[in-house]
C-alpha cells in the first residue's frame, strides 16, 4: 500500500505546491469514496491518499476524474463551470500550464464563439481552438519506473510550469513525487487572466486552510468572460483579492495575498510567449481593496461596436494605473502628473470616474486639492467674464490649458512650488484662506511629487458648481462641457459616443 501526506505546511512546499493541494482537495471532496481506487482524508491543512493498487493506477484514475475534454475545452468537473466558465478555464490553461504544442493538441481551424456579456449589449465573438488532447489525459512519461511506483525523482519542463524554472539552460525542474502530485492540480486552484496587451497573468493564491478555501473556490469559480479579462496583471491579483474578500466565508482563513506571474516573450526563449517576464506579490488591507472596488465599478469593462457592426470588449486604461498603484503601496492617484501627460484622452473620456474617485482623498490631502480647485474657479470667472466682454462663449479647453501648461512645465521641487504660490496667491479663495502652513508642507516637504499630482487632479477633475446645485455666492458660475456627450476614438479609429 502506498501512502501519501501532502501538507500545506511541509517547510519543502511552495505556494504553487500548496495551492496545487487545495486544487486536489476540491477535487476529492466532489468525488464518491464508495467507487474509487484510492481512500483520502482532508484536514485544514493535509490531503492524505492512501491506495492499493500500483501508483500508475491510482494516479491515472484520479486524473481521469479530475480533467476531461468537453466540446472542444479542457473542463473540471469539480468547478462546475458554465459555457463561459468553461471557456475562460480552457482558455487559461491553455496559454500558461499547456502553452507549449508538445504539451496539448488543437484543432487547426479557429471557430468563433458568442458571448453575452452586457444584457442590452450585442454580443461578442471569441476565437477558440478546439483541444483535443492534452498532457493531463495523456501517459505520463517518466513519471514512474517499471513496476508502476513513483519514480523517486520526476522531472518537469520549465514550460509546463510558467516561472518555476528561469532559463533551460539550468535544466528540468526535479520533483518528488509527494511535489509532482500537487502540481498537477495547480491549474484548478488559479485564475486567469487576458490582458490588454494580449498576453496572460497567472494568479496563484494563498491556502492557510484547506475545507475553508475548498468552500470559497465553489462559490468563485464560474467565472465569465468578462471576469477573465484584465487590464494589467496587479489588477488581476486585486480582483482574486476582492473575490475572496467579498465571499461569504470572510472571517474564516481568506485569502490574504496571491503571486501574479505575468507572462510574455523572453529574449532566450523566442518559440514561446507565455514565458515568466514578472511576479507580483499582492497583498491589500481592507482600505486598499475598498479603494480597488470603488475603481473598478467606476471603470467597467465595456462592450462596444465599430461602424461595422462588429462588438468587443474594450478596458478601461485608467483602472490598470489605480491598481499598479495600490499594488506598490502608492496612493492611488500616485503618478497623475506623468499618467496625463501620455493619456490625456483616455482621461477626458473617463473623467466622471476620476471625480467620483476624489472622494477617496484623505484630509490631509484634500487641503491641497480643495485649494487647487477654489482658485482654478476664481480663475475661470475671470476668463468667463473677459470671453462676455468680447461677445464670445467661454473655451474652457483653451484656459484650461493654459493652467496645465503652466503648473505642468517646471520640473524641479522649486519651480513646482513657486508656480504653484503664484497661482495660490493669483487667483485667490476661501478654499485656501488660513491654509498657508499645511499648503508650504506639501510642496517644501519630501513629499512634493504627490502634491504636483494632486495639484493636476484638482485641475483635470474639476466640475461645474451649477451641477450639484451648490453655488458659491463670492464666485461666478461657469458650465464645463460634458466629457460624455464627446465622440470618443477607438484603437481602430472609429468614434463611439459614450
Amino acid at each position: 500500500m502506498s501512502k501519501f501526506e501532502l501538507s500545506i505546511f511541509d517547510p519543502n512546499t511552495l505556494l504553487p505546491h500548496r495551492a496545487g493541494i487545495a486544487g486536489l482537495a476540491l477535487v476529492l471532496s466532489t468525488l464518491e469514496i464508495d467507487d474509487a481506487l484510492i481512500s483520502w482524508e482532508i484536514t485544514e491543512d493535509t490531503v492524505t491518499l492512501n491506495c492499493d493498487c500500483s501508483d500508475k493506477e491510482a494516479l491515472d484514475w484520479l486524473v481521469n476524474q479530475t480533467y476531461q475534454i468537453d466540446e472542444g475545452m479542457l473542463n473540471v468537473p469539480a468547478l462546475n463551470l458554465s459555457g463561459q466558465g468553461k471557456y475562460t478555464f480552457s482558455q487559461g490553461v491553455t496559454s500558461t500550464f499547456l502553452q507549449h504544442s508538445k504539451q496539448r493538441t488543437l484543432d487547426k481551424t479557429p471557430m468563433l464563439i458568442p458571448f453575452k456579456v452586457d444584457e442590452n449589449q450585442p454580443e461578442i465573438l471569441v476565437s477558440h481552438r478546439s483541444m483535443i488532447d492534452c498532457y493531463y489525459l495523456r501517459e505520463f512519461k517518466g513519471v514512474f519506473n517499471s513496476k508502476n511506483k513513483f519514480s523517486s525523482s520526476i522531472s518537469i519542463k520549465g514550460h509546463h510550469l510558467p516561472g518555476l524554472v528561469e532559463c533551460y539552460i539550468n535544466g528540468e525542474y526535479e520533483e518528488s513525487p509527494s511535489g509532482f502530485i500537487p502540481l498537477l492540480f495547480l491549474p484548478i486552484a488559479c485564475n486567469y487572466y487576458l490582458l490588454q496587451n494580449g498576453r496572460y497573468a497567472l494568479v496563484i493564491p494563498e491556502v492557510k486552510d484547506l475545507k475553508s478555501w475548498v468552500y470559497r473556490r465553489r462559490q468563485l469559480s464560474n467565472r465569465s468572460y468578462r471576469d477573465f479579462r484584465s487590464p494589467s496583471a496587479g489588477e488581476a491579483g486585486l480582483r482574486l483579492l476582492l473575490e475572496e474578500s467579498l465571499s461569504e466565508n470572510l472571517q474564516l482563513q481568506k485569502v490574504e495575498y496571491c503571486e501574479v506571474y505575468q507572462l510574455g516573450k523572453q529574449p532566450w526563449d523566442g518559440n514561446q510567449s507565455g514565458l515568466k517576464q514578472a511576479v507580483y506579490r499582492v497583498r491589500a488591507s481592507n482600505q486598499v481593496l475598498s479603494i480597488y472596488q470603488s475603481a473598478i465599478a467606476l471603470f467597467p469593462s465595456k462592450v462596444k461596436v465599430t461602424d461595422k457592426g462588429e462588438s468587443w470588449l474594450a478596458m478601461s486604461k485608467v483602472l490598470p494605473w489605480i491598481a499598479e498603484n495600490l499594488v506598490n503601496g502608492k496612493p492611488w492617484y500616485g503618478g497623475f502628473y506623468e499618467f496625463r501627460k501620455t493619456n490625456a484622452n483616455d482621461i477626458k473620456y473617463e473623467r466622471k470616474g476620476l471625480i467620483s474617485m476624489t472622494e477617496h482623498l484623505q484630509p490631509h490631502e484634500k487641503i491641497l486639492f480643495d485649494s487647487v480647485q477654489g482658485a482654478f474657479s476664481v480663475y475661470l470667472v475671470g476668463q468667463n467674464k473677459q470671453a462676455t466682454k468680447q461677445g464670445r462663449p467661454l473655451d474652457y479647453v483653451q484656459v484650461t490649458d493654459k493652467v496645465i501648461y503652466r503648473l505642468q512645465r517646471p520640473s524641479t521641487q522649486q519651480e513646482f512650488a513657486t508656480a504653484l504660490v503664484d497661482f495660490l496667491s493669483q487667483f485667490r479663495s476661501k478654499a485656501a484662506r488660513g491654509l498657508g502652513r499645511e499648503i508650504y508642507a506639501w510642496i517644501h516637504g519630501e513629499e512634493w511629487r504627490k502634491a504636483r499630482d494632486l495639484t493636476m487632479l484638482a485641475i483635470a477633475t474639476y466640475q461645474s458648481k451649477k451641477k450639484d446645485g451648490v453655488a458659491n455666492p463670492e464666485e461666478e458660475l461657469v458650465e464645463i462641457p460634458d466629457s460624455d456627450s464627446v465622440a470618443e476614438a477607438d484603437d481602430e479609429g472609429h468614434e463611439i459616443s459614450l
